[in-house]
């Protein structure tokens, strides 16, 4: 129902329009305008788009389970690791956020172009020295580089996890990760120009009281060749076509595993039960199948394949020449051919 206007509304609204006062609508339209309007930054442009980012968080979540598994494996204790962010900055942005000195690989991961780069923090670096080295996991506040032990036990654990991100990556595409150079002060590692935009994937680690920070870069460069791949659709895809295969592979396995009686009628004839009980050595009884018919091959005493008897060395056995094809199922695909042709002829007409 429409609103009625009261006499004094109708006078000031004559009042408004006559006085010209008109600058407070222009004000509220040009506000209106502006709050649709928002700035973009040119240093920080968004060269993945959402989509292909929550594509990179579904990736890296199924990854941080792996590898959480993996290092409670390798610490004998449990080792919890969570996603925190996926976000998109420039290069000179993601080295001054760097501690130093670090624990900082590059790694190659064809067919990616550039080199990417992984980082563990201090705090986690010196927490899973303790804990391979028989501590508890206390929390050392200590600013140092590596010893050369050091580097081989963190060496080790990187190469664990190039396995487990090797085997996330693989529902987009299969990458074989190569380590490049280890380095300490994150301020020489140069793999892209410092304005070019990078995927920054953030861990948060924690090992009794230790929290640390464990950072996976991915130049632009690096992701552009498979950008398109990164889509919602193309991962669901890929995750069901993994799934059908990995049960086929599991159904396969265990029917290996499954025993099967398999037998071979040599010979078929009937005679009467008066010449069965005076069957005498060297007696012959003629068969009905001749020696160059193919004889039935059974598998749980059900008819399978045809074959033919013969030799292999010094040792009896059958060919099999066929599968054996059931007359019923025959006769029955005829049927269903004989309806659906009859049922288009009553279309037709």
């Amino acid at each position: 129902m429409a609103k009625i206007l009261s006499q004094d509304e109708i006078d000031a609204l004559l009042t408004t329009v006559t006085s010209g006062d008109s600058k407070t609508d222009d004000d509220s339209f040009e506000d209106d305008k502006l709050r649709s309007i928002i700035a973009y930054d040119f240093k920080h442009p968004n060269r993945v788009s959402k989509d292909q980012i929550r594509t990179l968080e579904n990736m890296h979540d199924n990854f941080a389970g792996h590898y959480a598994s993996t290092l409670s494996a390798i610490m004998r204790t449990i080792v919890d690791v969570d996603l925190v962010s996926v976000d998109q900055i420039t290069y000179s942005e993601f080295i001054m956020s760097l501690v130093t000195p670090s624990c900082t690989y590059t790694f190659s991961a064809n067919p990616l172009d550039a080199v990417n780069l992984v980082d563990f923090n201090p705090t986690l670096t010196f927490a899973f020295i303790d804990r391979m080295f028989g501590g508890n996991g206390k929390i050392l506040e200590t600013e140092r580089e590596l010893t050369g032990i050091e580097r081989s036990v963190m060496t080790r654990l990187s190469s664990k996890l190039y396995r487990d991100l090797e085997r996330s990556w693989e529902n987009i595409v299969n990458i074989d990760i190569d380590q490049k150079s280890f380095e300490t002060n994150p301020q020489f590692i140069q793999i892209v120009p410092p304005g070019e935009t990078v995927v920054v994937v953030s861990f948060q680690i924690k090992l009794f009281q230790s929290t640390g920070l464990l950072t996976i870069c991915y130049p632009y460069v690096a992701l552009e060749p498979i950008i398109t791949k990164l889509s919602a659709q193309n991962w669901i895809d890929a995750t069901k076509k993994k799934n059908l295969d990995s049960d086929r592979e599991i159904n396969l396995y265990n029917v290996k595993k499954v025993d099967a009686h398999l037998s071979a009628i040599l010979m078929n004839t009937k005679i009467k039960v008066r010449d069965f009980l005076n069957l005498q050595v060297d007696d012959i009884i003629p068969s009905e199948i001749k020696s160059s018919d193919e004889i039935e091959v059974y598998v749980n005493k059900k008819k399978k394949y045809t074959g033919r008897p013969g030799l292999s060395g010094k040792k009896k056995a059958v060919q099999i020449v066929d599968y054996f094809q059931d007359e019923d199922r025959e006769f029955g695909k005829k049927l269903e051919v004989m309806k659906e042709e009859k049922d288009m002829e009553v279309e037709h007409s």
